[in-house]
């Protein structure tokens, strides 16, 4: 058959680009540039992707009487249209926004909830109990400032915050203010001081807790290792001090943590996967003057970024779909939420890309809080650790080397999924797996293969293995804490996450 030809064609096509493209004396990152891009452009040129060499678009035009294609043609102008509109409204500075499918507060975000305390970067909600009795240690949640918290907090059905609260536990979130230009001089060091470590002093204040379990995703996984090592480091009475640097100010008043559990964060950045690609030296000179005019990373910056990411599945997947198949998009909760676009301020984002990314300075131990430098082995508490099988934003090999990086029991967890998807997989959700395994303190290294390889494989839902780890480091269960009123600032979903822009 001719199709039978074009793939075994395009895959031949494929693999000689790949081996043209391993040019000896190239350095590792341009030479991972080179196999990004040539894998783009093979992926462009995919038969699938144009109406004569892809069979099923022939048959559905052949079923339709082509009105597959007069619909798809259609839906191609509208979105050309729509996204003139967009560019043209951004320009003038318009703000108009499309309203999200789903609407905050009222279809998504909606577990009941208080706003009980604010600064200027954050809104900390503490949800309402639904049992009669609670774990006595509080559930801090940090999200990633790259997203808007209620990623966590969906639909009832498959909310990660209504799961917890449910199951017994005192659930507070962190919801991050979307920045502006006066929030331009915003610092990596405000967002784990303002963001992370009020956030902890206040559930410490709110519930009287000594002890809390801490739950960070993403960016807000790597922030909460920071702030989980200073403590550390500060309950072991460590000081490494870096000579003649001023200390600055107390830390807050922490509670102890109880445990610290990573989603899809990663620690070292020395392999950080395909988003390696976009940074370096020269990019990151080519952002700060970007960022330098505006004040801000937009949102519609990093959400080009992480689709180019997964190209294959959010770019040519979805235009054969919509475009050549004529098929309409079935319009979800997450999906909404990826539209809902946040920014992050310049300088913390250049902070966090040169020092992190570029410098890997965490993992190598140089990375500083109030002056002092911390470590990941300073961590004391248990950790709970998950990755997810496709993810393009924190691979999750990378996300694995927490293994050698810290002194504590760590549980590590493979997620079916990406990036997202492999997070938010309630109980019920068909085609779920997971793998998990804890390593146990003086077991020594295993590598990541041989970990698959060995790690049990089971069935349904990660969070029901996360409640289960919670609930074997949590006391006996205790009456629900009151919520003082004058705490109140109002209702969840909050104010923060309300604020949306243009860009």
């Amino acid at each position: 058959m001719p199709f039978v030809g074009l793939k075994e064609g395009f895959k031949a096509s494929d693999a000689w680009l790949r081996e043209a493209t391993q040019v000896d004396g190239m350095s590792r990152h341009n030479s991972q540039v080179v196999n990004f891009f040539a894998r783009q452009m093979m992926d462009s040129m995919a038969p699938s992707n144009w109406p004569t060499t892809n069979p099923e678009v022939i048959k559905k035009a052949h079923e339709t009487g082509g009105e597959s294609l007069r619909a798809g043609f259609k839906r191609l102008l509208e979105d050309v249209a729509e996204q003139r509109a967009a560019k043209n409204e951004t320009s003038a500075h318009s703000g108009s926004l499309q309203p999200l499918t789903f609407e905050i507060g009222k279809d998504v975000a909606v577990t009941p909830g208080k706003v009980v305390y604010r600064n200027h970067l954050i809104e900390l909600i503490q949800y309402l109990p639904t049992t009669s009795k609670v774990y006595p240690e509080p559930v801090l949640i940090v999200p990633s400032c790259i997203m808007k918290y209620y990623i966590l907090d969906l639909s009832p059905s498959n909310s990660m915050v209504r799961y917890l609260v449910g199951k017994g536990h005192t659930v507070f979130v962190v919801s991050w203010r979307n920045p502006d230009a006066s929030d331009r001089d915003l610092k990596m060091q405000d967002y784990l001081r303002l963001g992370v470590m009020e956030a902890m002093a206040a559930v410490k204040e709110r519930t009287k807790a000594a002890r809390i379990h801490s739950l960070g995703y993403c960016l807000g996984g790597t922030f909460l290792a920071i702030v989980a090592a200073a403590l550390g480091r500060k309950s072991r009475g460590v000081e490494r001090r870096v000579p003649n640097r001023r200390r600055s100010e107390d830390l807050p008043d922490m509670p102890e943590l109880a445990s610290v559990t990573l989603l899809a964060a990663q620690t070292d950045f020395s392999e950080p996967g395909e988003m390696g690609v976009f940074i370096d030296d020269d990019q990151i000179k080519t952002l700060r003057q970007k960022m330098d005019s505006t004040g801000y990373l937009s949102g519609r910056a990093m959400a080009s970024s992480f689709q180019f990411l997964n190209s294959r599945d959010l770019v040519w997947s979805r235009s054969t779909r919509r475009y050549l198949l004529g098929q309409d998009e079935v319009d979800f909760d997450m999906m909404s939420w990826n539209a809902d676009v946040t920014r992050l301020p310049a300088r913390m984002h250049s902070e966090y890309l040169s020092s992190l990314f570029l410098n890997n300075a965490l993992a190598a131990g140089q990375y500083r809080v109030a002056g002092e430098t911390v470590a990941l082995m300073d961590i004391n508490a248990p950790m709970l650790v998950v990755g997810t099988a496709r993810d393009h934003v924190s691979p999750w090999r990378s996300v694995y080397k927490i293994h050698l990086q810290t002194d504590t029991q760590v549980t590590f967890i493979l997620a079916a999924g990406g990036h997202n998807a492999g997070i938010v997989s309630e109980p019920g959700r068909p085609r779920r797996s997971y793998q998990i395994a804890c390593a146990e303190h003086g077991q020594g290294w295993v590598d990541p293969d041989q970990w698959v390889a060995s790690a049990p494989l089971r069935e349904g839902s990660w969070w029901e293995a996360m409640h289960t780890w919670l609930h074997d480091r949590s006391g006996k269960p205790v009456a629900p804490p009151a919520i003082d009123p004058a705490n109140v600032l109002c209702d969840a979903p909050g104010e923060y996450v309300m604020v949306r822009y243009a860009d």
